[in-house]
């Protein structure tokens, strides 16, 4: 059997988003599980784009997700190098004999002559697509247009009345005619590979068995296909990944919650999560299960089950996996985790004292994080002298006739209670309750907006052991003076 053998090929333009996650994953899944190979490579020959920043920040993701790569830039390989801009040398290569083999020629054509070409297709109801007009210029009329300081393009020569065949593992037979692709550029003017070019040189070099990508490639691969059979390279298996679009079916965008792999990394989500979550965009498990650990991801994985139709971003979904994660976690593991949001927000210094508070919290309300950045939100309530009233029901709680007897009398009964316990704390509260006759929202309500500035939340009880005994005092001091 042939060796597996994928590749992730992103170009370092920006950031990993989450869509080149997806495809990155998926490709993961697939090496793990047939004990294959799994390939980083850098396609950097948009050189006005490409820089180094981006390339360290799609290592830094992939690693936080867990995908690590056998072979890249980083670490070398056995068909290296791994970035296009080093491969220069292959490209020319090839690019000779396809010229000698006359499969390939220059093109002197300016941008306004292709551009008045496509205008007369448009008008004609045909697609815009090259002539071919330069395939027989000959050398006197190439030497003339050089002579002008035209910089040529190389193009490939595309057969005639072909059919380009793919069997795509997802999206089953698709059937391409080559009269419906003009020649197209496989060199730019400045001597660099176009991207349908190099891909295909680097995939056949580096003897990638599978092409596990997006579907807006699909479009890509007849060209590609005509590569491969010009310069007698085997074809790989293609696979293409159905789109991902946002809840309202629209195209992703920022608004959905497309960004980067590090933002959601720094917005407190879990990797393992946001894995989980990814190999739900368009890959169905067998059962009912949502929930998966990496191990059960490339046992359960396979291209069989990875879905034609788009697969639509839920936030939320991602949400409610982080939290489900999240409560897996300890509160020592969840403090490590915590302590730099805090620290940053500027709640902690952090002491050892600190953290150890930051522990006791953890243990109380962990259950409500939905992701790590939370903490701040949900911590900050009960840190400082200060209580802030968040909203207009702990206000008409405060300002309730009944409250401010409410807050003395349990200050009194809470100095007298030697030992700060959850059934002593229920105690007083079930005493004030009887004695003043009153409504159990009329003494919680109060004492919680007295006490962290909210009508609701977390029991009494969870918010005292939170405080401790002391603050607790001297924030109903406070709100009583």
């Amino acid at each position: 059997m042939t060796e597996i053998r994928v590749r992730f090929a992103p170009s370092p333009t920006g950031p990993l988003h989450i869509g080149g996650a997806r495809s990155a994953l998926f490709n993961y899944l697939f090496a793990r599980q047939l004990d294959g190979k799994f390939i980083l490579r850098i396609e950097d020959t948009d050189q006005a784009r490409s820089r180094r920043e981006s390339e360290k920040d799609i290592y830094k993701s992939l690693e936080w997700l867990g995908l690590t790569w056998d072979e890249g830039p980083d670490r070398g390989g056995e068909y290296g190098p791994y970035r296009q801009t080093e491969r220069l040398s292959f490209y020319e290569k090839y690019t000779q004999e396809l010229l000698a083999a006359g499969q390939a020629y220059y093109c002197f054509c300016s941008e306004a002559e292709l551009e008045a070409e496509r205008q007369k297709a448009r008008q004609a109801g045909r697609p815009p697509m090259y002539s071919g007009k330069c395939r027989t210029l000959s050398p006197v009329e190439r030497e003339k247009y050089l002579a002008q300081g035209r910089q040529p393009v190389i193009r490939f020569q595309v057969p005639a009345n072909q059919a380009i065949i793919i069997d795509d593992l997802v999206r089953g037979r698709v059937v391409f005619q080559s009269e419906d692709i003009g020649d197209f550029i496989i060199v730019k003017s400045d001597g660099l590979p176009t991207y349908n070019y190099a891909v295909v040189i680097d995939d056949a070099l580096m003897k990638i068995s599978h092409v596990i990508r997006a579907e807006e490639h699909l479009s890509n691969t007849p060209r590609q296909i005509l590569l491969y059979q010009a310069l007698g390279f085997p074809l790989p298996h293609f696979a293409h990944v159905s789109l991902i679009l946002g809840k309202d079916r629209s195209k992703m965008s920022k608004r959905h919650g497309a960004t980067s792999v590090i933002q959601y990394q720094k917005e407190g989500y879990l990797p393992e999560a946001v894995v989980n979550f990814l190999a739900l965009l368009g890959w169905a498990p067998e059962g009912e299960a949502e929930k998966f650990s990496m191990a059960e991801l490339i046992e359960q994985f396979s291209l069989e089950r990875v879905a034609k139709n788009p697969a639509v971003f839920d936030l939320e979904k991602l949400r409610w996996l982080n939290s489900l994660y999240l409560k897996d976690y300890s509160s020592v593991e969840l403090t490590n985790l915590a302590v730099p949001y805090l620290v940053a927000a500027g709640l902690l210094a952090p002491t050892p004292a600190e953290v150890k508070w930051v522990e006791t919290a953890l243990s109380i309300l962990g259950e409500r994080l939905i992701t790590v950045k939370d903490v701040v939100e949900k911590l900050k309530p009960f840190i400082g002298e200060t209580v802030e009233i968040v909203d207009e029901k702990a206000h008409m709680a405060l300002n309730a006739e009944t409250a401010p007897l409410v807050l003395k009398t349990f200050r009194e009964q809470l100095i007298a209670l030697d030992e700060i316990t959850p059934e002593g704390i229920q105690a007083i509260l079930k005493t004030i309750i009887k004695d003043l006759k009153l409504k159990g929202k009329e003494v919680y309500m109060p004492l919680r907006a007295a006490l962290i500035g909210q009508a609701h939340g977390p029991e009494l009880q969870q918010i005292i052991a939170i405080l401790g005994k002391d603050l607790t005092l001297r924030r109903l001091a406070n709100v009583l003076a």
